[in-house]
């Protein structure tokens, strides 16, 4: 990305953030995070990863809700970016974190065996390199 397009990507990343803790009042959006912002090179759409940390059961009601919110969340950050074409929002379900708790629960029911004791009869000093 370019250094105008990570500088939008982080504004549009913390307006929403703010918008979504502070100024949507639907109560299926409580406790979701804007997690990754990513615009094309034109500015024109801005794909955002949202998670509920680890409620992943609200899933579907989430992004029903953004779908409904997205004018008003629009609206705002073309107004506080003062932008006169603001981003098309594409609202995305952040897969990473229930990958990485699945890497982890993988991680942590694997059974490793010890390490074979090394025999003591090998003296790897004798070995000479060319």
């Amino acid at each position: 990305m370019s250094i105008k397009q990570d500088r939008m990507s982080e504004r549009v990343h913390d307006i929403l953030s703010v918008l979504l803790m502070r100024d949507v009042n639907d109560p299926r959006l409580e406790g979701v995070t804007v997690t990754s912002v990513r615009l094309d090179p034109e500015l024109m759409f801005a794909t955002i990863l949202v998670n509920a940390l680890g409620d992943e059961a609200r899933r579907d009601d989430i992004m029903k809700a953004l779908k409904r919110a997205n004018g008003f969340l629009r609206r705002e950050v073309a107004k506080r970016i003062q932008l006169r074409n603001a981003p098309q929002l594409l609202f995305r379900w952040d897969e990473g974190l229930a990958r990485a708790e699945r890497v982890n629960t993988l991680f942590d029911g694997l059974v490793i065996p010890p390490a074979p004791p090394e025999d003591e009869d090998t003296d790897d000093d004798d070995i000479a390199l060319d």
